[in-house]
């Protein structure tokens, strides 16, 4: 079952051309005859999502359908060694947000969010809710089984001092919703960790459909770094890109955005 042919998330329009090369089975992708955001028209209903396209069955499908290699290769080897040499998620994470209460928005397990953060988080799969909420409970925090857009919203206003949407908003289809959701579930200065396939890269114009970053029916929302800062400003935002420097070779855009100590209203 899909939605009603839903408008451009980030502009709002209702017109949109369907990019056939980016099309799958009854799944219509197409750019907006505005402002050239690229996204799905019909996405899945929540309820779909949590039967039919859960995250824990979709990644299943895609490792059985990769080949299975034996060893790893040299440079394969080096990048691991590389990747060791950088801070781990979790001195990662605590740079960019500076600790506190976090709400993990699409938390899956609810491992990602370490000590010192105290875990808050919403998750749309009954069975990783479940996990989540044990975790996130012995932490000082708790889970709500949701979804975003609507979940983020049973949260006390300004409660939280950091959001993270890692590789949650592609699935978003209410956008503005869950931003302003944020914005308001946040204290003054508060901010969003977001990380979300970077439609905007070289690799993807080189692949094309065979870009990992296409994934039909759940990836709803094909971002650019132009196209995340407008719907960020539209709730109220500043936007701050976080690997700025490789961004055109990147398949992920890593933002931040920050709720001013003084918030401005969301845009119309």
């Amino acid at each position: 079952m899909t939605n009603p042919i839903r408008p451009c998330p980030s502009c709002t329009s209702a017109e949109a051309n369907t990019l056939p090369a980016f099309s799958q089975d009854e799944w219509r992708v197409a750019e907006c005859t505005s402002c050239r955001f690229v996204y799905l028209t019909n996405p899945p209903s929540y309820d779909a999502l949590v039967e039919e396209f859960a995250w824990e069955k979709q990644i299943a499908e895609v490792s059985e359908a990769k080949p299975r290699k034996g060893g790893r290769s040299a440079v394969a080897k080096m990048r691991a060694g590389l990747r060791s040499l950088r801070p781990t998620r979790s001195e990662k994470f605590l740079k960019l947000l500076g600790g506190g209460k976090v709400l993990d928005i699409g938390c899956g397990g609810g491992h990602r969010m370490e000590p010192p953060f105290v875990p808050y988080g919403i998750e749309i799969s009954k069975a990783q809710y479940q996990m989540s909420d044990e975790l996130m409970r012995s932490r000082g925090g708790y889970c709500i089984h949701g979804a975003g857009a609507d979940a983020i919203w049973d949260f006390p206003e300004g409660h939280f001092d950091a959001v993270m949407m890692h590789s949650y908003l592609e699935h978003e289809v209410e956008v503005d919703r869950v931003l302003q959701g944020a914005a308001r579930a946040l204290r003054p200065g508060g901010r969003v960790y977001v990380r979300v396939p970077n439609f905007g890269s070289v690799n993807r114009k080189v692949r094309g459909r065979k870009w990992c970053g296409f994934r039909w029916p759940d990836h709803v929302n094909y971002f650019t770094a132009s196209s995340l800062r407008r719907v960020a400003v539209r709730a109220g935002f500043e936007m701050r890109i976080v690997n700025r420097l490789n961004l055109m070779f990147d398949d992920n855009i890593q933002a931040l955005l920050i709720k001013p100590d003084t918030a401005p209203a969301p845009q119309s």
